[in-house]
């Protein structure tokens, strides 16, 4: 179900676009809440609410696959992953599929889900591990989305060590995106590697500030369950949409804080969603609502 406050304010190119996830202590989605359960701040300031939505809007999608060596007795449960992740979703959904070891290949552009499927049950794993590569290409391929809701799947099983970027500099580009960058993290906890023992860290502070979650998995046999996991937490989304504050495009960073206001009876609830945007230097800052 969508409810726009203001049908006008869909042809908005200034508007700020918020998709929101809301979970219980028990990492469950919850719906059902209205616009009157949200506070957007902006900078600390208070901003009017001017869109909010739950429809099952289509999103851009980019798959971005670990096929270094060490992914090869995993490599069923990622293709498996990838299917439920794509069964979860909505027919209208437009995927391509980056997959990486040495250096990151972009295997299928902007397709549907069967192709880039069909794509995986080819991959060879073998080399080393260019994980910040693989996301600077898929921030890349989003500037040529189709939807306004643009998103990242990683899987991946270990850090980078073969990157020609470097951590500081795509955390830079990942804040300049409007992209949301899920991870799903599988981890020897035994025998790590360095790379491996900085690898959940390194997911956790790429996806946060865009709003998505890194899940590090002890057992690569429940990916498969937390990608469809993943694809059903995007369906169910809440959009908040705000017009920026007219303050100078300086190009500064501006902090987002969504809050809740609910009931007090009712149990501890968490809001993810992104923590900022940069100003643009000439022209609104966001992104627009539909296309």
């Amino acid at each position: 179900m969508a409810t726009s406050l203001n049908p006008a304010i869909r042809k908005s190119v200034d508007m700020v676009l918020v998709p929101v996830s809301v979970t219980d202590e028990m990492e469950r989605l919850v719906v059902g809440l209205g616009p009157g359960n949200f506070v957007v701040l902006d900078d600390k300031h208070r901003q009017q609410i001017k869109h909010f939505s739950t429809d099952d809007a289509p999103v851009s999608v980019g798959v971005i696959v670990d096929m270094s060596g060490s992914m090869r007795d995993k490599l069923d449960r990622v293709q498996e992953a990838v299917r439920q992740f794509c069964r979860a979703s909505n027919l209208q959904d437009e995927f391509f599929l980056i997959t990486f070891s040495d250096q990151p290949h972009l295997l299928t552009d902007f397709t549907n889900s069967d192709n880039i499927e069909q794509e995986l049950l080819f991959a060879h794993p073998s080399g080393r591990t260019a994980l910040l590569d693989a996301i600077y290409m898929g921030l890349g391929r989003m500037r040529e989305a189709k939807y306004a809701r643009k998103v990242l799947l990683i899987i991946s099983d270990g850090g980078d060590n073969h990157s020609r970027y470097s951590e500081k500099e795509l955390k830079a580009t990942v804040k300049e995106s409007d992209v949301m960058i899920y991870a799903i993290g599988t981890f020897d906890r035994f025998v790590p590697t360095e790379e491996e023992r900085l690898g959940p860290w390194l997911l956790s502070d790429i996806t946060g500030v865009t709003g998505g979650r890194a899940f590090v998995l002890d057992d690569a046999r429940e990916m498969p369950a937390l990608a469809h996991r993943v694809g059903t937490e995007l369906r169910l989304q809440y959009v908040l949409g705000y017009d920026p504050p007219e303050l100078p495009h300086n190009g500064k960073w501006h902090r987002i804080s969504v809050k809740l206001i609910l009931p007090k009876h009712l149990p501890f609830l968490r809001v993810h969603a992104r923590t900022g945007y940069y100003a643009a230097n000439s022209g609104p800052p966001v992104a627009t609502l539909s296309r």
